[in-house]
């Protein structure tokens, strides 16, 4: 079926084809639309990586920090123990 349609399309496209010089190869209004679509998606990516790194918490160091102290002041039971001083 597509065989079908890109035969067709191709015998639309032969007599506009004559009048370009044969010797020169170019990539065509195809190669455009691909290029085109590429782009695109390019720019879509990039911009929802920007929306989501801008929504990254880069304070991982003082969590970790947070989480040690807790766990050096946690009694044999598994809870904090009162603070002492």
């Amino acid at each position: 079926m597509a065989d079908m349609s890109a035969s067709l399309a191709l015998t639309h496209l032969v007599p506009l084809a004559k009048e370009v010089d044969e010797n020169k190869v170019t990539p065509g209004v195809l190669g455009f639309i691909v290029f085109a679509v590429m782009a695109l998606a390019v720019w879509g990516l990039m911009k929802s990586m920007n929306r989501h790194m801008g929504k990254v918490d880069f304070e991982e160091d003082a969590d970790r920090k947070a989480a040690a102290s807790d766990k050096a002041t946690a009694g044999p039971g598994g809870k904090a123990s009162p603070a002492k001083g």
